[in-house]
């Protein structure tokens, strides 16, 4: 498994429009792909998953994959302010 931490850009943190344009690039991916924040872990194609962790702007989460470049665009996007998007 590889994993990429990475320090979350967007404004409003992982609420919202920015949970979902994650979680639905996520889910463009053939692979299992889980997003770590404080002793939490939760499918990074969920959106509903993916907001209940609460991520804030400035933290920073784990995420797991065997598809490196799935983690390596998800990390990019994350690393942007998907607010934007």
């Amino acid at each position: 498994m590889a994993k990429r931490t990475v320090k979350v850009a967007s404004g409003n943190g992982l609420h919202a429009r920015p949970a979902a344009v994650f979680a639905n690039a996520a889910a463009e991916y053939d692979s299992d792909i889980t997003i770590e924040f404080d002793g939490e872990s939760a499918d990074a194609a969920s959106l509903m998953e993916v907001m209940t962790l609460g991520v804030k702007c400035g933290n920073e989460v784990t995420l797991i994959s065997d598809d490196e470049e799935a983690l390596d665009k998800l990390a990019e996007l994350l690393e942007s302010d998907l607010d934007e998007a």
